[in-house]
C-alpha cells in the first residue's frame, strides 16, 4: 500500500519563501502592465486598485502615435544586437587566449578585468563623453550623436564580466580534446570554431543575456552621448516625451515600459534552454 507523500517542513517553508519572493519580484511588472491598460482617471486616482474593470488601449495609442517611436525601437534593436554579437565574439576569443595560452602579464590582465567591474558607470560618463567627442573627429560613426557612441562603451563594459564567465567554460574543455583534434589533422582555427565554440556556446548565451539587457535598458549613455541628433535616440529616450508636461502621463510611461519589456521577454524565451545550461555550469571532462 502506497503511503501518501508528506512534505518535510523545511521543504514546505523553502517553497513558500520562493513563491513569496517570486510574487514580490513579479508584482512591479504586474502593476506596470495593469497601469498601461487602466484608463487615465484610474491611473491618477488617489485610491489605486490592483485591478481594472474598464481596460483601455489609449495609453498604447499615445505611445505608438509618437512620430519617431518606430525609429527609436529600431535604434535600440541595432545597438543591443551589435553589442551582443561583438561582445560575445571578442569575449570568446579573449577567454580562450587567457585560458589556453601563457604569456607575460596574463594574471595582471585578468585582475584588470576584475577591477574594471568595480568602477561605477556614472564615474566614467564624463570622460567617455569627451572621448566620444574626440573620436568623432577622427573615426566616422563613433562620435557624439551616433549609434557607435552607444555601441562602443557597452561593448567595453560588458567584456570584463563575459571574459571572466567564459574562462570557466573554456577551462572545462579538456586539453586532450584539443590534442586529439590536432592529431586528426584539424588546425587551431578549426578546433576553435568547430569544436570549442559549440561547447562554450551555453556560456556565450548566458553572457549575451546580460549584455542585451544592459544595452537595451540604457538611459545614461543615450542621454549623455545623443546630444542633438534625436534620430539616433534609443527607446528609453521615448519615455521623456511623457514627462514633458507639468502632469506626467503615467499611463503612457507604463505603456512604453511594457513595450520595452516585450523584446527582453522574447529574447529570454528564445535562449532559455541555453541560458539554464549556461548558468548551471560548463562542460565536464
Amino acid at each position: 500500500m502506497n503511503r501518501p507523500r508528506v512534505r518535510r517542513p523545511w521543504r514546505l517553508a523553502a517553497e513558500t519563501t520562493a513563491v513569496a519572493v517570486a510574487a514580490a519580484v513579479a508584482f512591479p511588472l504586474y502593476w506596470m502592465v495593469l497601469s498601461a491598460f487602466k484608463p487615465a482617471g484610474e491611473v491618477r486616482s488617489d485610491s489605486p486598485r490592483p485591478w481594472t474593470l474598464n481596460p483601455s488601449l489609449d495609453a498604447f495609442r499615445r505611445v505608438f502615435g509618437q512620430q519617431d517611436f518606430g525609429r527609436y525601437f529600431l535604434n535600440s534593436l541595432l545597438v543591443a544586437g551589435a553589442v551582443v554579437v561583438a561582445s560575445a565574439l571578442i569575449a570568446f576569443l579573449a577567454a580562450t587566449a587567457v585560458t589556453r595560452f601563457r604569456f607575460r602579464f596574463r594574471t595582471t590582465l585578468l585582475v584588470m578585468f576584475l577591477v574594471a567591474q568595480m568602477v561605477p558607470v556614472e564615474a566614467l560618463t564624463i570622460p567617455l563623453f569627451f572621448l566620444m567627442r574626440d573620436l568623432g573627429q577622427t573615426v566616422p560613426g563613433i562620435g557624439l550623436n551616433t549609434l557607435g557612441s552607444l555601441i562602443l562603451p557597452h561593448i567595453a563594459f560588458s567584456l570584463p564580466f563575459a571574459i571572466w564567465m567564459l574562462r570557466g567554460f573554456v577551462r572545462a574543455v579538456p586539453d586532450s580534446l584539443e590534442e586529439q583534434a590536432l592529431v586528426d589533422g584539424a588546425s587551431r582555427a578549426r578546433f576553435l570554431w568547430r569544436i570549442l565554440f559549440p561547447l562554450v556556446f551555453p556560456g556565450l548565451v548566458a553572457t549575451s543575456v546580460f549584455s542585451f539587457i544592459s544595452a537595451w535598458n540604457d538611459f545614461l549613455f543615450a542621454k549623455s552621448f545623443i546630444v542633438s541628433d534625436t534620430e539616433n535616440s534609443t527607446l528609453p529616450m521615448a519615455l521623456l516625451v511623457f514627462f514633458d508636461t507639468e502632469t506626467p502621463d503615467w499611463g503612457g510611461v507604463m505603456a512604453a515600459s511594457t513595450v520595452m519589456t516585450i523584446p527582453v521577454l522574447v529574447f529570454f524565451v528564445l535562449v532559455q534552454r541555453r541560458l539554464v545550461s549556461g548558468l548551471g555550469g560548463a562542460v565536464k571532462d
